[in-house]
């Protein structure tokens, strides 16, 4: 066992993960932090979901034109799965008709240095693979770190 800051923590060979059921949550996730971190952050639009949930909250049909190619029912599930996992915030206003709007929770909100710091590799690995002018940059993240830090 190794400790971390006192705390005993089990440790095993890379790859000898097995998955585990987390009551409540859609998905079952690693008992291996990294493949975790990947299973919750993992999908074709959560990081374009998050982008956008950056700059505030938004209604499903403001997340829809701004990432038009993706269906509905996929980004009520993408969502679902990211409040499950305590990335998004889901707030229903007592409205007629009904107001739903998403945000970011702390938690998800303490992703954004490290989606900026994969959004900084891939831009480096763009470049080196020659195909910088084929990349889609999502400034929000870079934006609310260095307007954090001032």
């Amino acid at each position: 066992m190794n400790t971390g800051g006192g705390i005993a923590l089990p440790t095993f060979r890379c790859g000898a993960h097995r998955p585990v059921s987390m009551e409540g949550t859609m998905n079952r996730l690693s008992t291996w932090p990294l493949e975790r971190a990947l299973q919750i952050i993992g999908g074709r639009w959560k990081l374009y979901i998050l982008c956008h949930l950056a700059d505030g909250p938004q209604r499903l049909s403001q997340l829809q034109r701004g990432i038009p190619v993706i269906s509905q029912k996929v980004l009520i599930q993408q969502l679902r799965e990211m409040e499950e996992h305590g990335l998004v915030r889901r707030e229903v206003y007592p409205e007629v008709p009904a107001r739903v709007e998403y945000s970011m929770t702390e938690l998800g909100e303490s992703l954004a240095p490290i989606i900026d710091q994969l959004q900084l590799w891939g831009i480096h690995h763009g470049e080196s693979m020659g195909e910088r002018d084929k990349l889609l940059i999502c400034e929000r993240f870079s934006e609310r770190i260095e307007a954090n830090a001032a």
